[in-house]
C-alpha cells in the first residue's frame, strides 16, 4: 500500500469517503479533506542502501460549510492520524483556521510528520 492509500483508509469513515490527494473534484459535497505531501525528512545511509522507511510532511486541509463542522473534522483527523496503526504520525503544530469569503467556506489546515514503510 502507498502512504496515500493508507491515509485514505484512516480518513474515509470521518468524511463519507470525501478525502482526496491534492484536490477535490468539482462539486464535491462538504465537508471534505485534502491531503498533500509538502516535504519531509530525507532518509539516506552512508553505505548507499535504500531505506525501508520514509517520512513525509503531510498537510491536511478541511473545507466545510460551518465553523463547527470544520473544527470537528480537523479534530477527528488529528485523532485518526495519531492512532493509526499503518504508520506513525505526529502533528507539527496546531491547526490553523481560515475562511474563504469568495467561496463562503470554512477551512482548517494541519501538518503532520508521518513515518511509513517504503
Amino acid at each position: 500500500m502507498t502512504i496515500e492509500s493508507e491515509i485514505f483508509a484512516a480518513l474515509k469513515s470521518l468524511c463519507g469517503n470525501r478525502a482526496f490527494p491534492d484536490v477535490a473534484p468539482i462539486g464535491t459535497a462538504r465537508p471534505y479533506v485534502l491531503y498533500s505531501q509538502v516535504g519531509g525528512e530525507a532518509v539516506s545511509y552512508v553505505e548507499d542502501a535504500v531505506p525501508d522507511k520514509q517520512n513525509g510532511r503531510i498537510q491536511f486541509t478541511v473545507w466545510a460549510d460551518t465553523a463547527a463542522s470544520r473544527t470537528a473534522l480537523i479534530t477527528q483527523i488529528e485523532s485518526a492520524m495519531v492512532t493509526a496503526q499503518a504508520f506513525q504520525a505526529r502533528p507539527i503544530g496546531a491547526p490553523s483556521k481560515t475562511y474563504d469569503h469568495e467561496m463562503q467556506l470554512f477551512g482548517a489546515m494541519q501538518d503532520f510528520s508521518i513515518w511509513s514503510s517504503r
